[in-house]
C-alpha cells in the first residue's frame, strides 16, 4: 500500500502527474510545488523535454519561494533537506535530500531551471570560478604541479635504467 505524499512546504496531499513519461508528485491543490525522485529531474530540466497538460500547467505557475522559510524535511525520508543552486541553472535554488537523492522544487522553479539552463561550458566556468575562491584547492593544484615536475625530473634522471634507452638510443 502506497502512502500519499504530503507537500513539505504547505502540508497538502500531492498527486502523481505524468509530465511526458516522467511521473512527478505535484502539489496540484496547494502551493504547486513538485517532488522529483532520484534522477527524474534530469529528464525535464531542459526545454523541449517532457510534454502534456500537467507540464504546461506547471510552466504557467508563477515562481514563489519563501527565502525566510525554515529548512524543510524530505517528504520521503523525513530528514532536513539541503538548499543549493541547481547544477545547470543560474539563479534557481532547490531543496535536495542527500539521503534518497530526491529534489523538491517550489512553484515556478522548474520553469526557471528550463529558462536559465546553462551550457556545459558555462557550467564549467561557473565551477572554476567557485574553485578559484577555495585556498586549499589552489594549494592542491600547486602540489600537483610540483609532483608533475618531480616525476618528469625523475624520469629524465633514470632514463638510462630503462631498456628503451638502450634499444632506441634515447
Amino acid at each position: 500500500m502506497e502512502v500519499d505524499m504530503i507537500c513539505p512546504a504547505c502540508g497538502t496531499t500531492m498527486v502523481e502527474e505524468d509530465f511526458g513519461g516522467v511521473i512527478i508528485d505535484y502539489c496540484k491543490y496547494g502551493c504547486h510545488s513538485m517532488w522529483f525522485d532520484w534522477m527524474e529531474i534530469v529528464r525535464l530540466d531542459e526545454s523541449g523535454e517532457g510534454f502534456g497538460d500537467a507540464l504546461k500547467a506547471t510552466m504557467d505557475d508563477p515562481r514563489s519561494n519563501d527565502d525566510d522559510r525554515d529548512p524543510i524535511n524530505c517528504p520521503k525520508c523525513d530528514v532536513p533537506m539541503h538548499v543549493h543552486r541547481y547544477k545547470s541553472a543560474r539563479d534557481v535554488n532547490i531543496d535536495e535530500c542527500y539521503m534518497c537523492g530526491g529534489f523538491f522544487l517550489d512553484s515556478g522553479e522548474l520553469r526557471g531551471i528550463r529558462d536559465e539552463h546553462i551550457t556545459e561550458a558555462e557550467e564549467k566556468a561557473y565551477v572554476d570560478s567557485l574553485l578559484q575562491n577555495i585556498p586549499s584547492y589552489q594549494e592542491g593544484l600547486k602540489g600537483i604541479e610540483k609532483d608533475r615536475q618531480r616525476a618528469a625530473a625523475v624520469k629524465k634522471m633514470t632514463r638510462f635504467l630503462r631498456p628503451s634507452f638502450y634499444i632506441t638510443g634515447r
